[in-house]
Order: C-alpha cells, then structure tokens, then sequence
C-alpha cells in the first residue's frame, strides 16, 4: 500500500505517542497553527470553524468530534478543516479538565448533587455502562435477561450532565479562540500576500531587465 508504515510501531509505542506525541505538544499545536494560516478562506470564516471545533470538544460525545465539528461548522458557515483541526483543542492533556468543568457546570444547572450515595467515578460509571452494553447485547444472542441500570445510572449521573454543562464552557472557549483568531490569521494572510507581491515584483523586474538588455543589480 501506498501510505503504510515501513516500519510498524509497536502497540505500546502507539499508546504513548497518543498521550505524548512525537515531538511533543508543543510541536503538535505549531503544525496546527501552520495548518490553520494556509487555509484560503477569510478570517472570519476559519475562525467559526475553530469555534465549532473547540465548542465540540465540551461535548461527551466522543469517537463522533469530527462529525459533530464538521456538521457545526457547516451550519454556522464556517470552514470544515478548521472546525476538524480545531477538535485537537481536546486531548489527553486537556480531557480531564474539560470534563470537570463541564460536569460541574451541568450538576450546577441541574441542581443535581453530585455527592449522593449512587453517584460513582467518571471512570467507574463508564466502566459500568460498557459492562451493561456488552452483557446485554451477549443477552440479545443468548435468551437472559437484560438490565440496563447501570447504563440509566451512567445518562442520569454522566452524559446529560456532561451534554448540558459542556454548552456553557464550550461557547465561552469557543468565542475566546474565534476572537484571538481572527486578528492573528488576518496578520498572517496580509503578511504572506505582501511577501508574494513583493516577489512577484522583483520578478516582473528582472524580466523586464533581461527583455532589455539591462544587467541587473
């Protein structure tokens, strides 16, 4: 195949370089800020892909950030690739205080007590529903019964929380990127349309030179 690996990293290497990619952090965001200046479009139109992409990343709604940024970014007229490069505002440096907000500001919301008896770890309560998911679509095979509390714990304590404090947060951030964008990726573009004219000149001129004989300086 055209685009596979020559050399197959292991799967230990894969689950570190996810965490901590090659390079680092630091050097993700820059490819990702280079990324975003090459973009065409106007400013403001990148800038509300961001803001699609960054505001997804507050959702639970996880494996699907692409889709979810891509389809936001579409109906707010904003461009796709930002709102798919701006979900990288959400990894495994910035997951858990994303989630801890968003929670907190949804058990807020909805005058939920999150220090009650069935309340459970964010990592528990995943943990319970994948249970409940895979033993009861074992049952649909088999004939036993299901039981799907822990799932109904899982909604009741997790997701609907997560879903409605993310808004909040997500808007906030979102509008805190679309506004440091702006004026950053509009510096760029003039910047790099001035470097272009300022070639396109200098080759104009040394055509004309050559066209007359004149030698250049």
């Amino acid at each position: 195949m055209v685009f596979k690996r020559r050399d197959r990293r292991p799967f230990g290497r894969v689950v570190l370089e996810f965490f901590w990619p090659r390079g680092g952090w630091a050097r993700a965001a820059r490819y990702i800020q280079h990324r975003l200046h090459r973009l065409p479009d106007p400013p403001e139109k990148i800038a509300r892909g961001i803001f699609a992409g960054v505001f997804t990343t507050f959702t639970p709604f996880y494996g699907m950030h692409f889709f979810v940024a891509g389809t936001l970014a579409w109906i707010l007229r904003g461009n796709i690739i930002a709102a798919l490069l701006g979900t990288f505002f959400g990894n495994p440096l910035t997951y858990v205080p994303i989630a801890i907000a968003s929670l907190r500001t949804g058990y807020w919301l909805l005058d939920i007590n999150r220090h009650e008896p069935h309340h459970r770890s964010i990592l528990a309560s995943f943990s319970y529903a994948s249970g409940d998911l895979w033993e009861n679509t074992v049952a649909w095979f088999t004939g036993a019964p299901t039981n799907w509390s822990n799932l109904h714990v899982f909604y009741d304590v997790v997701f609907y929380p997560y879903m409605i404090g993310g808004i909040l947060p997500g808007i906030v951030t979102g509008l805190v990127a679309y506004y440091l964008t702006v004026p950053l990726i509009r510096a760029y573009q003039n910047r790099r349309k001035g470097a272009l004219k300022a070639k396109l000149e200098a080759l104009r001129k040394k055509k004309e030179q050559a066209e007359s004989g004149t030698p250049s300086e």
